[in-house]
């Protein structure tokens, strides 16, 4: 018996074949990422050395390619220069700033019980005001109410972020742990710096053989974004951040906070990961200056005055100009996918590889939906 199909049931048809077959496609590529995903967590400590390695292949290549081709200098000599040109800075830092920066450290780390014990006092001094407050004063009596009906989503969220700080702890215990693997990452550098370059202006269809030459077209072109955004984004984040520690640093010292220069380096050094030192160094610069001696209300204001100062001229000027808009993401995205990445592949690795590869999968999306989905619709 033969069934003859009207062409708009035949479409219909059509479509719904080529969603299951979508659906399926989706199915397998999550579990694959999942997979992926546990096997990077628990070998993160070995692959999180032969990453930043390859990241800093990645942003010091034209300084590489400059030594080689325009001081005609031989590989060899040109990987020590590049790696000199790592160290001096660093050597310069310690020499003129060291015993400032390691002054400040030490004071920090003996100041820490001293600030838990001032805030516990603090607290205990106002702990009468502070009950009275919520159970007597209206608008204390709304707050605590609101919070209540929402204390199921607030504890999801404080699961979560405990999760997530544990699983970036145990990166960076399993890194310190696993030290040896970094003893080698200079070996790693060398490599990715010596080994041959896939040159992507002379990418073809012919590279890959067993793909149609339309989806070698679009693999190749998702190919060259992944690395322009890998290298862009890095290249731009490093100079970014050195100049928000510096900008930090010099604020903080001249606001008056204890420690300021090393908290302010620190801060910059931890946003290599997007606002990730700007949310630590709430939690850790308003503390000091409220519980600090000859701290209080006036230099919580002037600290607070210079993180919003600082984080203005990054957003505003610095960035822009050194970045611009190359990743194409929202601050919530950023946000969102550094706690994501972070989780999913293991603490440190996933928050240091979050940006570029939201910005990929964007790119991605992108592609299917203007050559792929809108076909189907």
């Amino acid at each position: 018996m033969n069934i003859e199909l009207n062409p708009q049931q035949q479409k219909i048809i059509a479509t719904a074949i080529t969603l299951l077959a979508a659906a399926v496609i989706i199915i397998a590529v999550v579990q694959l990422f999942i997979h992926i995903a546990a096997f990077l967590g628990a070998f993160s400590h070995v692959f999180l050395p032969l990453v930043v390695a390859a990241i800093l292949a990645l942003v010091l290549e034209p300084w590489f390619n400059w030594l080689r081709h325009k001081a005609h200098l031989p590989d060899a000599l040109a990987v020590i220069f590049v790696f000199a040109s790592l160290i001096l800075p660093v050597v310069f830092t310690t020499v003129f700033f060291g015993s400032l920066i390691m002054e400040q450290l030490v004071g920090l780390i003996e100041y820490l019980p001293t600030l838990w014990e001032n805030m516990l006092g603090w607290f205990q001094e106002r702990r009468p005001k502070i009950d009275y407050f919520f159970k007597e004063h209206p608008f204390g009596i709304k707050i605590k109410a609101a919070l209540n009906e929402q204390s199921g989503s607030f504890f999801g969220i404080s699961d979560y972020l405990m999760h997530w700080l544990k699983s970036a702890s145990s990166g960076v215990v399993s890194g310190v742990g696993s030290l040896m693997v970094w003893v080698v990452a200079p070996v790693y550098l060398a490599f990715f710096l010596l080994m041959p370059k896939v040159q992507a202006n002379k990418l073809s269809s012919q590279h890959l053989p067993f793909l149609k030459p339309e989806t070698a077209k679009d693999a190749i072109y998702l190919f060259n974004e992944f690395v322009a955004l890998v290298v862009s984004f890095f290249r731009g984040q490093i100079i970014v951040a050195l100049l928000q520690g510096i900008l930090f640093a010099v604020g903080f010292s001249f606001a008056g906070l204890e420690y300021g220069a090393v908290l302010g380096v620190t801060l910059g050094f931890l946003n290599l990961v997007p606002y990730l030192g700007s949310m630590i160094g709430l939690g850790i610069c308003l503390p000091i200056a409220w519980f600090q001696v000859g701290g209080g209300v006036d230099l919580l204001l002037i600290v607070m005055a210079v993180f919003a100062t600082v984080q203005m001229i990054e957003g505003y000027l610095i960035t822009p100009r050194i970045m611009g808009d190359r990743t194409g993401l929202h601050p919530m995205v950023i946000i969102v996918a550094i706690f994501f990445w972070g989780s999913a592949l293991g603490g440190i690795l996933g928050m240091i590889l979050a940006i570029p590869l939201t910005a990929f999968l964007v790119v991605v999306w992108r592609l299917m939906k203007e050559k792929y989905i809108m076909q189907i619709f």
